[in-house]
């Protein structure tokens, strides 16, 4: 059964917070054939907090409706935010069943804005059904949609001292020889991360596939690393994707 007055509840706020100048400035910013309201991240979020709150769901099942029927009949950018933002819910945290929801919205968002903001949800569920999720994001790793090759990439971002280091390999050396953009910064990105937690680990990772490792994912690697491990290749011109 879907929430269709916590949907209207969302919709009604956004409406109410928009602002036409700043919208055709984040559409423009993204890329995207989709309109914005121009409403801020954090006013989205505390928009969707206060109208959960106002208008809970009852269980995972309502909350998992509620979410895609919010994703997929969104006229506005923000109004897909909010559908994520709904899935950090105590009700889907660690759940298995939302995991369809977080593919979808991968799949089907297809840019970084909307893929990466259910990075920690997926991390979430590796903490609490590893086998499962592991098998996922290794199949996950060699998908033909980049965006689900970036997801798993970036799965373990904020994860610490609890990152699985063989994981980690496991779904970045596929993507080695990938050009796009956004697979070397998910690359980059995730290694970055890491390397807070284990230096060393980092550095001999990018030691070892020094010869496929692009010039970008290698930078943002050791971006947080002593200088004297950063300067073995010229660096790649990033431009934004």
């Amino acid at each position: 059964m879907v929430n269709e007055e916590l949907i209207a509840g969302i919709r009604r706020q956004l409406q109410g917070a928009a602002d036409p100048a700043r919208a055709a400035g984040a559409q423009a910013y993204l890329k995207s054939d989709m309109p914005a309201l121009g409403v801020r991240v954090p006013e989205v979020r505390k928009i969707t907090k206060a109208s959960a709150e106002r208008w809970p769901c009852g269980s995972v099942e309502e909350l998992r409706a509620t979410v895609l029927s919010l994703w997929r009949s969104a006229s506005f950018r923000e109004e897909r935010y909010a559908a994520i933002d709904l899935t950090g819910s105590r009700l889907a945290k660690g759940r298995l069943e939302m995991l369809p929801v977080y593919e979808e919205i991968i799949r089907s968002g297809s840019w970084w804005d909307l893929v990466d903001g259910v990075a920690h949800r997926i991390c979430d569920l590796l903490r609490t059904h590893r086998p499962e999720l592991e098998r996922i994001l290794r199949s996950w790793s060699e998908d033909p949609d980049l965006w689900i090759r970036r997801s798993a990439i970036i799965a373990q971002l904020g994860a610490k001292t609890a990152t699985d280091p063989e994981l980690l390999a496991a779904v970045i050396e596929p993507n080695l020889a990938d050009r796009e953009f956004f697979i070397r910064k998910a690359i980059g990105w995730a290694l970055r991360e890491y390397s807070k937690t284990d230096p060393v680990w980092v550095t001999q990772l990018v030691e070892r596939h020094e010869a496929a490792l692009s010039p970008l994912s290698r930078r943002e690697a050791l971006r947080n690393l002593p200088q004297q491990d950063q300067a073995l290749r010229p660096a790649e011109a990033e431009t934004a994707g």
